[in-house]
């Protein structure tokens, strides 16, 4: 475990950034089977406050990552900052949506085709794609109906319809909002550059799932976002409401972040929205606590999202906000068991007996 009350990021020299790439991460997550460890997950993590200050610390959180859908919460402030939500009467829900990575149950697309005609827009203009709801009894639903999928059964819905919102607010136009090159993006580019304290103008880059811009940002700098929204206020006046608003949204709406079954709303919900929680693909993990001032983001090398649950759960346990009686109640995500087709019992992921933090 890295605690320290002198390491900043400020404080690192090109030299350890570059030198972070190589970083072999520690065993955070194990997997077992019958009696014995089958799988080995490897997880780097980053807990920052908003001056920078690396207060917990793991692996190479110096590295570059993509931070993919875990930073949904930093894409969405300009749609509150610039005036965009208030002028269009968004509400909790649909704040708290356009922060997600939903499942497609049925709130969440009624949720999107009843926000899309009030900025005079429909389901074509979303540029996200379609594919089936990732929630098994609503695709079944879908599927069963004669229906096809489409794009507002996209888990990126919601921040799609953001962005067409953003666009229509700042008088754009609203075709090719996911290019790089497209006001929308600039504007969420400036945002994730002020919030993380990088200039990201030569930074990796490429598509992600969505069609969106994805940028590759530190872990460390990626956490000192999400510090900076739990603890704003050495931000702009405009950016610290947006902030608040953002994470409001999400504590008061779960549900509408992801999911009824999902380990981002079932732990926003158990800890009552003192942790604001999101997933990201490829094993990201984010979250801001409010209470304690600090960010968190983290990566699994390997991209599994089952280490990165583990991980995250067993990081709000080390801050103190999954006390003992919520891991208790939260065992199937803190340690979930494995099951076999058959319903059998199989095995456990679990954290490492050397657990690094």
């Amino acid at each position: 475990m890295t605690e320290s009350a002198e390491l900043t990021l400020s404080s690192l020299s090109s030299a350890q950034k570059e030198a972070a790439q190589n970083v072999v991460s520690p065993i955070t997550v194990e997997v077992t089977r019958g009696s014995m460890v089958e799988s080995l997950h490897r997880v780097s993590l980053a807990v920052v406050d908003a001056g920078g200050r690396v207060v917990l610390s793991s692996g190479a959180f110096e590295r570059v990552v993509y931070g993919r859908s875990a930073i949904k919460p930093l894409q969405a402030i300009p749609l509150v900052e610039s005036g965009a939500a208030e002028a269009h009467g968004l509400s909790a829900a649909e704040i708290a949506i356009a922060c997600a990575s939903h499942d497609g149950e049925a709130r969440h697309v009624e949720t999107v085709l009843a926000w899309l005609p009030r900025i005079g827009c429909d389901v074509s203009d979303l540029e996200c794609g379609a594919h089936l709801p990732y929630h098994e009894a609503s695709m079944i639903a879908l599927l069963r109906s004669g229906a096809e999928p489409t794009a507002a059964h996209n888990n990126c819905s919601g921040k799609h319809s953001g962005f067409l919102t953003l666009a229509k607010h700042m008088g754009v136009e609203t075709k090719g909002y996911i290019k790089y090159e497209h006001p929308v993006q600039q504007r969420i580019l400036g945002v994730l550059e002020s919030m993380c304290g990088l200039d990201l103008g030569d930074a990796p880059r490429g598509i992600d799932g969505c069609g969106i811009p994805v940028i590759g940002i530190p872990l460390g700098n990626i956490a000192l976002g999400m510090a900076r929204m739990a603890d704003p206020s050495d931000q702009p006046e405009a950016r610290q409401v947006a902030s608040k608003t953002i994470l409001d949204a999400m504590a008061a709406e779960p549900f509408m972040v992801a999911g009824s079954t999902r380990f981002c709303t079932r732990i926003m919900e158990a800890t009552g929205g003192r942790a604001l929680v999101k997933t990201g693909a490829e094993g990201v993990y984010c979250g801001a606590i409010p209470e304690l001032g600090l960010g968190f983001a983290l990566k699994v090398d390997d991209g599994a999202s089952r280490a990165a649950e583990v991980a995250t759960g067993q990081v709000l346990c080390k801050l103190g906000i999954i006390s003992d009686t919520h891991a208790k109640s939260l065992a199937d995500l803190i340690e979930p068991p494995l099951f076999n087709r058959a319903g059998t019992r199989t095995g456990q992921v679990r954290p490492a007996k050397e657990l690094p933090f």
